[in-house]
């Protein structure tokens, strides 16, 4: 096996945490490999609305939002599965990007920052002794003094390393698939939409180049009851829905066939493995409909910079490293993640559903109280 290099920083994952803490890396002088197992652009799973949060961090690492004119999104509807709907504002708000266009431009602004980014490159293990990781893929091998692990909802790193999380029997958090779409609908530009149905919820809300982005999930037991078949299962369930039928009826569908991912999990995780951080989902995954995933992800890209770059610059040891980060990141986002959970179990159940939004609609308070909970400050 041919040994490559030694860097300061290898990242497994080029998502938005891996590619941001590699911007953020590189900018302050550091060598860093990042390996993504797709070239760019290339489309994903995912919901397609960010925070607002995080607009100002982003143009910070030189993406230009503002010259893009993107859909700002300022309000919010809700439906349960018969169709009873309510709408509410949003205080902070988000707007909508594909994942196709804004990763693509974060490798690029990586790549002038002076990572090394590995396209098309799959990590097939990774471990650490004598201070040092050492990554393997295919025939090659390379060393680093740390590592971040930003590889997403699962991984073949997660079987690896052995993680809890994929340990875990089959329950109700950690058995879940996602499907997505982008369309041309009529659809107001400001708008989200939450569509709930059976045992699942999709989203709707606009990105870029009059396109929208259509992502929902679902438990695999929905799948597995309509022949493992996504049409079927749409047309069986989605649809009974009525806002979900008059999409899937009346909409422009872009892609060749849906984008899919499944085994998704939002049982607990661990932000540290074996001395490697993790970020992203790999640290911890929100429940898609609270709608901060994306801007989870580049916070705490920001969080495992500050905390990295205190060890390279050798004022803390690895161990005071890796729990800092932890305690930062728990206490950042750990109140997210339960509350999350806690909205999750209240959706998708047909009766439940229709008596909680009836419940909520006179109580405009209580919805903010529920938004504000899964969502923080500007960073």
């Amino acid at each position: 096996m041919t040994l490559k290099h030694t860097y300061d920083v290898a990242i497994l994952g080029g998502g938005l945490a891996g590619l941001s803490l590699s911007i953020q890396l590189s900018r302050a002088g550091y060598e860093v490999i990042l390996f993504e197992k797709e070239k760019y652009p290339f489309h994903k799973v995912c919901g397609e609305y960010v925070s607002f949060e995080c607009w100002n961090f982003l143009e910070e690492l030189g993406v230009p939002l503002s010259d893009w004119k993107l859909p700002h999104i300022s309000q919010l509807i809700v439906s349960s599965p018969s169709g009873y709907t309510i709408e509410h504002k949003l205080d902070l708000g988000g707007f909508g990007i594909s994942r196709y266009k804004l990763d693509a431009y974060l490798a690029e602004l990586s790549r002038n920052a002076g990572t090394t980014i590995l396209e098309e490159t799959r990590v097939d293990n990774i471990w650490f002794s004598e201070s040092h990781f050492h990554i393997q893929y295919g025939d090659r091998m390379c060393k680093a003094k740390m590592a971040c692990g930003s590889f997403g909802k699962r991984s073949n790193i997660d079987v690896k390393l052995k993680r809890d999380f994929i340990r875990k029997k089959q329950n109700k958090l950690n058995n879940y698939i996602a499907v997505k779409y982008h369309i041309k609908t009529d659809f107001p530009a400001d708008h989200i939409a939450l569509h709930n149905f059976s045992n699942g919820y999709c989203g709707i809300s606009k990105v870029e180049d009059e396109k929208y982005c259509l992502c929902y999930l679902t438990t695999a037991q929905n799948l597995q009851n309509n022949n493992n078949s996504i049409p079927d299962m749409e047309r069986n369930i989605l649809m009974r829905n009525p806002s979900l039928r008059q999409i899937f009826s009346e909409a422009d569908f872009l892609f060749d066939k849906p984008l899919t991912i499944s085994q998704i999990s939002f049982d607990a995780k661990t932000q540290v493995e074996h001395h490697m951080l993790m970020a992203g989902d790999a640290a911890g995954m929100i429940s898609p409909l609270c709608g901060n995933g994306m801007s989870m992800a580049m916070h705490g890209s920001k969080i495992a910079f500050e905390q990295m770059l205190l060890f390279l610059q050798e004022k803390i040891s690895r161990q005071e490293m890796e729990e800092q980060y932890a305690r930062i990141w728990e206490q950042t986002f750990g109140k997210r993640l339960k509350t999350g959970r806690f909205i999750q179990g209240m959706f998708g159940r047909n009766r439940i559903t229709n008596y909680l939004l009836l419940a909520l609609r006179p109580f405009p308070s209580i919805v903010n109280h529920l938004v504000k909970q899964t969502h923080g400050e500007p960073f």
